[in-house]
């Protein structure tokens, strides 16, 4: 028997939102919508129309969207107890918003009912029918949240059940279970959707999870497993507490694991740069072990690791890393073989075999310099200059004689200023340049002596600065870690430095990174 095709409920604008340190403006909202629904997601939750200018404004502008295939839906509660479903402010508030979805969130479980809502068991299911039939009526599609269901349901299935069936009388056309708080264990989550699938039928049933036991994945899988054809979740698992389930993960192991069909499967290599996208506009650092999209989601470190992966990548990767729109990364340590640090350099550019003299040299400084503090996980940049060090392909921008950082404190504010000596084709460059940290100074200080011969640095900005004490028992005297994130709009890239000051190890950074951007064109 042919499986149904899995629907997809994306709830970023909406419970990806409630998530700490994470607010999308209207423009961006915009954007998102037009994005998941190009990468074919079927519903795109907007938000609490009536609840916030914010989102007021959002739901004005998302009707001007012309959007291909995606729902776009209103979120909010059953009418309030003891009122009728036409007079509540907020399902007019629903209906104003002009959105063909509307989502209805309602009380499955007694105790929210009883301890919450602070009404009878049978005045919740007169508001769930109530609020569904009201906007079902006016010819909308209505999705019913069922909060709290998997706690209702151990705590009083027949009631839990009756509060389905309400929905349904009402009119809704999907039932979605929440396991609102996140509790709920995989063996019971998919007996639970199995025993409701059967009573209501698959095309009605949905699940919405989240992560607060770590898990809130395999249970939307395992829902599916058992029957729910519509899965709620957020891109990069965003949300309340600890999060929502995750769609970048659901999605690939949906498709490329379970085999099952959802509008977004010819789109799943764009699933990284979608993630991306998201993390981008949150103004967050996307997390490196994300499972199938993070960069080290196909990374090799261990040197029989990164060997075998080369000759049978399927020995130590689960799926071909570019479905998802990955890559196969080797990480160079002072664990590096030859296979390693050849498949490191090749990925860098470099065409080097393991016959070359050059590479038993290379391998020993890099297990050196580890050992002296340095990690090139992060700083390609700085590993690809030091094998073209060895190869004698390292080309040669500047020379530096010398550089120097005064800190001055000027009333309430203190001031840095730089000096740098250079000498660029031959030509001596002295310059002086101010700003809040050492670090600004030596970088605008090390520009301006650049920029008149090479313009191309102007595009290039310091995107982060990281700085690790790598022995902190020598106190001020300990050896200092420094990782710098570049980019030039196209590319990012990463360069580290280390001393036991502070400022030799920004300045090697830097330089680094500047060589860096200048081999690139």
């Amino acid at each position: 028997m042919k499986s149904s095709p899995i629907k997809i409920y994306d709830t970023t604008l909406r419970d990806g939102t409630q998530g700490e340190g994470i607010s999308f403006s209207v423009a961006d909202k915009l954007r998102i919508a037009e994005k998941l629904d190009a990468f074919g997601v079927d519903y795109i939750e907007g938000g609490f129309p009536g609840s916030n200018p914010r989102d007021i404004t959002f739901f004005q502008e998302a009707g001007k969207l012309r959007l291909k295939h995606a729902k776009l839906a209103a979120f909010g509660a059953t009418r309030r107890a003891g009122s009728k479903a036409r007079d509540d402010a907020q399902l007019r508030a629903l209906l104003d918003s002009a959105m063909p979805v509307l989502t209805i969130v309602g009380k499955t479980w007694g105790l929210q009912v009883t301890e919450v809502l602070r009404t009878t068991l049978d005045e919740n299911l007169a508001m769930i029918e109530d609020s569904a039939h009201y906007l079902v009526a006016q010819g909308r599609e209505v999705v019913y949240d069922a909060e709290h269901f998997f706690d209702g349901y151990k705590a009083d299935p027949a009631y839990a059940f009756r509060t389905l069936a309400a929905a349904i009388k009402g009119g809704v056309g999907n039932l979605t279970l929440c396991d609102t708080n996140g509790g709920t264990l995989v063996d019971e989550f998919k007996d639970i959707v199995a025993q409701v699938v059967r009573e209501f039928g698959a095309d009605r049933v949905g699940v919405h999870c989240h992560n607060d036991g770590g898990i809130g994945v395999a249970l939307s899988l395992a829902g599916v497993a058992a029957g729910a054809t519509l899965v709620q979740g957020t891109m990069n698992g965003y949300g309340e507490r600890v999060g929502n389930a995750n769609l970048t993960t659901i999605l690939p192991a949906l498709v490329l694991k379970m085999g099952r069909t959802t509008r977004s499967a010819p789109h799943l290599s764009q699933l990284r740069e979608l993630s991306l996208f998201f993390d981008e506009l949150a103004n967050l650092r996307p997390d490196p072990k994300a499972p199938y999209v993070g960069a080290s989601a196909f990374a090799h470190k261990g040197g029989q690791h990164a060997n075998a992966a080369s000759k049978a990548a399927r020995s130590y990767e689960h799926i071909d890393p570019a479905l998802v729109g990955n890559r196969t990364r080797v990480l160079v340590s002072d664990m590096a073989g030859r296979s390693s640090s050849v498949l490191k350099a090749r990925e860098l550019g470099f065409a080097l075999d393991e016959k070359n003299p050059a590479l038993k040299n290379i391998i020993e400084e890099l297990k050196q310099r580890e050992f002296g503090g340095y990690e090139y996980e992060a700083a390609d940049a700085s590993l690809q200059l030091l094998i073209a060090q060895f190869l004698g392909q390292r080309g040669s921008f500047f020379e530096v004689e010398g550089y120097r950082v005064i800190v001055e404190r000027r009333g309430a504010a203190s001031v840095s200023e730089a000096t740098v000596k250079l000498r660029v084709g031959g030509q001596a460059r002295n310059t002086v340049a101010e700003c809040t940290g050492p670090v600004g100074a030596l970088d605008k200080a090390l520009r301006l002596a650049l920029e008149p011969t090479y313009p191309s640095l102007r595009k290039m900005t310091l995107r982060d600065y990281k700085v690790r004490i790598l022995e902190s028992s020598a106190g001020t005297g300990a050896r200092t870690r420094v990782l710098i994130e570049s980019g030039d709009g196209h590319r990012i890239w990463g360069t580290v430095g280390v001393s036991d000051n502070i400022i030799d190890a920004s300045w090697e950074a830097l330089r680094d990174s500047v060589e860096y951007m200048l081999t690139q064109g």
